[in-house]
């Protein structure tokens, strides 16, 4: 994680319904929450951060206001690796079917997929960069998405992509990867793309892009705006506002 946001996902406020509070699945050092520990402090709401590459235990999630799971170099399918990749699709299924709000990003997404029975697939050529997603008719009539208007800014580091899980609707797309972002229900949402880049993460990140990519600030941070609404509206139907 990076260092601002281990600053501000530290257990705090009041929690959800009867003190509950959310947890967030990190799956390595940095793909922290980011700009969404910072929605987290404006609502007030108590965090745990669950640190699955270091053996942390997943919270039951009858104990839990929501969900939230980050990114990762990681693929679904690399469970000789990353054994805990199949405790934690098991642990997001028994959230959706507990009613828990889950907010699922970039791996995240593709976890939560997997765990509703949806297929995950290596995609035909990497995705990478600040770029842009257009929204469904289903998301333009979103409550989380639908307010950006039909194209949003994001943020792509993905190589795999997931079919629709049974029941989902599809909320966004570009013409790179038809599912870019879904919804299950009312509060169970799979972004494959990232809004939660701030300034920490984007120079940790740095390093690691392919030659020639670049999260240049004034795209990154365009995104960044359209992250900080996603994130505060995302609470707020989580919180059946």
């Amino acid at each position: 994680m990076t260092e601002d946001a281990a600053a501000r996902s530290r257990p705090g406020g009041p929690g959800g319904p009867g003190g509950r509070p959310w947890a967030v699945a990190q799956h390595s050092p940095d793909d922290g929450p980011g700009l969404l520990a910072g929605a987290f402090d404006d609502a007030g709401l108590a965090v745990t951060v669950v640190r699955l590459d270091r053996g942390d235990a997943l919270p039951p999630p009858t104990e839990l206001a929501g969900v939230a799971v980050m990114g990762g170099a990681m693929g679904v399918h690399d469970t000789d690796d990353h054994p805990w990749l199949v405790a934690e699709r098991a642990w997001l299924a028994d959230a959706v079917a507990a009613a828990v709000p889950v907010l699922g990003v970039c791996l995240g997404a593709q976890q939560l997929a997997a765990a509703l029975g949806a297929e995950v697939v290596t995609g035909p050529a990497p995705e990478i960069g600040v770029g842009s997603v257009e929204l469904s008719a289903e998301g333009r009539r979103d409550p989380v998405l639908g307010p950006e208007g039909r194209r949003l800014a994001v943020v792509h580091w993905h190589g795999d992509t997931f079919a629709l899980p049974p029941g989902a609707v599809r909320l966004a797309t570009n013409d790179r990867y038809q599912n870019q972002a879904f919804r299950l229900g009312r509060a169970v949402y799979g972004l494959q793309f990232h809004l939660e880049v701030d300034d920490a993460m984007a120079r940790v990140w740095a390093p690691d892009l392919p030659a020639g990519v670049t999260l240049a600030a004034p795209g990154r941070r365009a995104v960044a705006a359209v992250g900080r609404r996603v994130f505060r509206r995302f609470l707020g139907v989580a919180a059946g506002r």
